[in-house]
This record gives C-alpha cells, sequence and structure tokens, in this order.
C-alpha cells in the first residue's frame, strides 16, 4: 500500500490517502497519478509542490515523478530535496536518469536526519525495494520539497550538506534576508536545547516582535499572550541562551524554521540606518 500526502504549490499539506494494495486504478488524489509500467516496476506522478510518500511493504520498484503546476520552462530553475523518514526501511532510493542510477539513501541507512538535494533536471527518484524474508514490517517513506535554485542555496549545497551554517552574515546577507526570509522575529533565546543524536540544537525563542511568517511556527501561548517559537540549526553552531534581542530571520524547511542570519538586534538597527540613509536598503521594514 501507498500513503500519498502532498500539497498543490503554494497550499498547506492536506490529509494523507490511503490506497489499497499498491495503488488503486485510476486513483487521484492532490495530483497523484499512476501508470503501469510493467510487472513489478509502478510509476507514479505527483503534481505538488511538496509532501511525503509512504510505501508500505515494498516489492519491486517504484519511480517518482514529480510533475509540479508551472510552466516546463520552468523546471530546470527547481531543486528537489528529500527528507528520508526516521524509521524508513525495505528499500533503496536512487537518483534516476536516462537508466542510470545514483543511489541517494541506502535501506537501513541511520543516524542524524540527512536531507538529500538535486538539480530538477539531474532525474528523478527511482525507489527499489530490497530484498527481505518479511516484508509485512517494512515501511520506507521521506518527505519531499521543490524549490527554487536560489531558495535552495540557502538551505544545501547540491550534496545536500548545509553550507556554511553558523558563519556570521555580512550586513548586505542581513538586510536581504530581512526582505526574503519566511519569518523574520525581534526575540531573545530562552533555552536551547541539544539533540546530539540529530546532531541538531533547538532553539527556543521568546518572540517580541514578529515581522513575517510564512507558517505558524511563532505562537501565542498561554494567558500572558507572550509569542514564542522554535528555530533549528545545527549543533557544530554552539548556540547557547544569552542576554539581549536579536534579529531571527530563516526558511521553512520539511515544516521546521531553519536558522538563517541572526545578528544581534542593536546590530541590525545599525546595518538598517546606514542602508536606509545612503538609499540601499532592498526592503522597508520598522526596525524598532
Amino acid at each position: 500500500a501507498l500513503a500519498p500526502c502532498c500539497a498543490p504549490l503554494c497550499h498547506p499539506c492536506g490529509p494523507c490517502a490511503m490506497l489499497a494494495g499498491l495503488f488503486s486504478s485510476g486513483h487521484s488524489k492532490c495530483g497523484l497519478t499512476h501508470e503501469s509500467h510493467r510487472k513489478d516496476v509502478e510509476q507514479v506522478y505527483l503534481r505538488c509542490s511538496e509532501g511525503s510518500i509512504e510505501w508500505m511493504y515494498p516489492t519491486g520498484a517504484l519511480i517518482v515523478n514529480l510533475r509540479p503546476n508551472i510552466s516546463p520552462a520552468s523546471y530546470k530553475h527547481l531543486t528537489v530535496c528529500i527528507k528520508p523518514f526516521k524509521d524508513s526501511a525495505g528499500a533503496n532510493i536512487y537518483l534516476e536518469k536516462t537508466g542510470e542510477l545514483k543511489l541517494l539513501v541506502r535501506d537501513g541507512e541511520r543516524g542524524p536526519s540527512r536531507v538529500y538535494c538535486f538539480g530538477y533536471d539531474q532525474g528523478g527518484l527511482f525507489v527499489e525495494a530490497t530484498p527481505q524474508q518479511d516484508i509485512s514490517r517494512k515501511i520506507t517513506g521521506f518527505q519531499y520539497e521543490l524549490m527554487s535554485k536560489g531558495i535552495a542555496a540557502d538551505l544545501h549545497t547540491a550534496s545536500g550538506e548545509f553550507w556554511a551554517p553558523c558563519r556570521p552574515c555580512s550586513d548586505t546577507e542581513v538586510l536581504l534576508a530581512v526582505c526574503t526570509s519566511d519569518f523574520v522575529i525581534r526575540g531573545s533565546i530562552r533555552n536551547v536545547t541539544n539533540e546530539a543524536e540529530e546532531q541538531e540544537s533547538i532553539i527556543h525563542v521568546g518572540v517580541n516582535k514578529l515581522y513575517r511568517q510564512k507558517s505558524k511556527v511563532f505562537q501565542l501561548t498561554g494567558e500572558s499572550g507572550n509569542w514564542r517559537g522554535q528555530i533549528k540549526t545545527l549543533l557544530e553552531c554552539g548556540v547557547k541562551p544569552g542576554d539581549g534581542d536579536f534579529l531571527f530571520t530563516g526558511r521553512m524547511h520539511f515544516g521546521e524554521a531553519r536558522l538563517g542570519c541572526a545578528p544581534r538586534f542593536k546590530d541590525f538597527q545599525r546595518m538598517y540606518k546606514e542602508a536606509k540613509d545612503k538609499g540601499l536598503n532592498p526592503c522597508e521594514i520598522g526596525p524598532d
């Protein structure tokens, strides 16, 4: 059985649909269609910009074709990222183009949560079940996202590693991040939780001013009416609780807020004023 969950371009992810067998013939849900390829290989077509796939009791192989509802001429500007589920098992995931396979995720591979990214024009996804004595408890699954190459470059290199995640941003990068990030807030670090297994840190943020958020990551909590939320970054960055306000910016990635530029707020005020005085601000935002 396969459980697809996907979202049309610019819409939130809807509920997953459970399909009997591998697929129900002619079934279409949130842009999902399928085409019989041969007895042991199935083709899946998804017209969603993000979502997830669960392949229950995998046998044979699955070809996943991502066909977002945009002009095909724009495909070359897209990057595909996949994030295997923590307990995914029973199949290898390959990048396939013109019959050549490149292994992305090996069956049973464990360790910190990894994200694998590649250019849309580099090929499609080929998921091949591995020989199992008992497939009844095996489920292969992963989330996927389609994004512009510019946004993907901010988050990952083509190999899936985060790009210079702990490097301080320049003034220009901060000012651009204010204009283009999925979230922009003024806040303080209330606490930091380190997850050694995932090699990540969770920054618990108290929000003093919310400039923008794409998703409801930062929400009002308790009777006091304070805004709070969580932002993730790599453990190696060594984030620690501290006094003072910061300007937090970043991207939403697989439903999580990922830290981008985060200068101290007083430094941001200086950058903003200097750029405004010179008429070089890329966008307007109240810095107070």
